[in-house]
């Protein structure tokens, strides 16, 4: 037998199968039964790294999940998270903007998408990498089903990268389950006034390894560091204009805004993006120049 059946427009495996994911053979409880939709054999050839985060991720944290996620996924990393609103839907559009293949763990069923507005991007990942969960068809998303489900975003990928989170969050689930699987954890150091951020700069505290740009995801997986070339993220929609408002010196925020004609996030992406090029700095207050 090969372990997969079609059912309702998903397909089943099961411990002991030979399609059977062997990142979850190794990790204590693993599933029974996993169900999916997508590529599944596509997503497992090649490193996976989890990058998540909290529901309510500020524009930097949200920023900052899909350009990494961006960059892994054109560097040929797979990518894992849980689908939730904030820094997981950024890491999945992320992984897809950069051509990449995109893993959507669910707490429920493959047919019952949660959140509901997500549907559409499930879709995307389905067709564009794999979405699994160990819930047969119209299985609610009951909350204690989440805690649960953590240990396969964790099992599947051999690091998990934490871009945004309280000290209570949900998140911290996740790296429990990555320290008893034997995964390593990374973070994304956060602004230290920011309640969103006490967790992960726990996390660093505590010995996380340290993550200001993909280059140190690949370091910490055994990947070779791609190129200056390739490593080089393109430059934003507007970035040019960016750079040349900022060749005078120092600008605020706020005159950035005004002078572009643009909204707050759209700006915080574009000049995320260009602070991971190393082409702007931010200084305290909320300006920006050229290094």
């Amino acid at each position: 037998m090969t372990g997969i059946l079609a059912l309702t427009g998903s397909r089943v495996t099961w411990s002991g199968a030979p399609d059977y994911p062997p990142e979850l053979s190794s990790i204590p409880d693993p599933p029974p039964l996993l169900f999916y939709r997508g590529d599944l054999a596509r997503f497992l050839d090649g490193p996976a790294v989890a990058v998540i985060g909290s529901r309510r991720g500020s524009p930097y944290g949200l920023g900052v999940a899909r350009s990494l996620s961006r960059s892994l996924g054109a560097a040929g990393v797979r990518v894992v998270s849980g689908l939730a609103r904030g820094i997981d839907g950024e890491a999945h559009r992320g992984c897809l903007e950069g051509g990449g293949l995109t893993m959507a763990v669910l707490g429920s069923g493959l047919d019952v998408p949660y959140p509901r507005e997500h549907a559409p991007l499930l879709e995307r990942i389905a067709g564009q990498g794999v979405a699994v969960t160990e819930h047969p068809p119209g299985t609610p998303p009951d909350a204690f089903n989440f805690p649960r489900r953590n240990r396969l975003i964790s099992g599947f990928s051999k690091a998990v990268v934490v871009v945004e989170a309280g000290e209570r969050s949900g998140t911290m689930i996740t790296v429990d389950a990555a320290l008893e699987q034997g995964r390593d954890v990374l973070a994304v150091p956060g602004e230290i006034s920011r309640r969103g951020s006490t967790g992960t700069n726990r996390l660093i505290r505590d010995g996380a390894g340290v993550v200001t740009c993909v280059e140190d995801i690949l370091d910490a997986i055994g990947l070779a560091r791609p190129s200056s070339e390739q490593a080089a993220i393109p430059p934003p929609q507007g970035g040019s204009r960016i750079l040349e408002l900022l060749a005078e010196g120092p600008v605020h925020f706020d005159q950035l805004a005004r002078a572009l004609a643009v909204a707050a996030p759209e700006l915080h992406s574009a000049l995320l993006e260009l602070e991971l090029s190393g082409r702007v700095v931010q200084r305290p207050g909320k300006y920006y120049c050229l290094p």
